[in-house]
């Protein structure tokens, strides 16, 4: 969606965060993300200057966008999360290339991020040796803040949902 609105190819568009759950939820971020524009690096909003569109439309299309896929094909997004699986086992192999890293669902457990532990939840990693790595050091603004939260109470009421049906079972 960057690279469509800002006329370049995806390839240009680096560093967009999907923090916490696949759901609704889910926050894509880019607050960190850097576009190539004119053979010059520089952050997406800078390039946007549209503030209103990156907080509003283009969270809500991305949050919806599985819904949509389903909607419009009036068939199942497995294709999609199998693109998603292909992505992610050729980021492990080949690791992330310097200053660049990807989003990958991961145990939260010790994150610098203050995500509560025990939750499968999506950050931005490093991949180096088919190792990842959480990027550590990222500022978060508060209205980032909030929605890694929102995802992340909603992640763990599903452990909690998930844990009642298997002590009942």
């Amino acid at each position: 969606m960057i690279a469509l609105k800002l006329g370049v190819t995806s390839d240009d568009v680096k560093n967009v965060i999907i923090w916490g759950n696949h759901s609704s939820t889910q926050y894509p971020d880019v607050s960190h993300a850097k576009v190539k524009l004119h053979g010059k690096e520089v952050g997406v909003y800078d390039a946007l200057k549209d503030d209103s569109w990156l907080k509003g439309e283009f969270i809500t299309t991305v949050q919806q966008r599985g819904a949509a896929v389903i909607k419009a094909r009036k068939l199942s997004s497995a294709m999609s999360a199998a693109k998603a699986i292909c992505d992610h086992v050729r980021d492990i192999w080949f690791g992330t290339p310097e200053g660049e890293f990807v989003s990958m669902g991961i145990i939260s457990d010790g994150n610098p991020y203050g995500i509560p532990d025990d939750l499968l939840y999506s950050f931005p990693v490093t991949i180096k040796n088919k190792t990842w790595k959480v990027v550590e050091g990222l500022t978060i603004n508060d209205f980032s803040r909030e929605k890694m939260d929102l995802t992340a109470k909603e992640l763990a009421e599903e452990k909690e949902t998930a844990f009642e049906f298997l002590s009942s079972a």
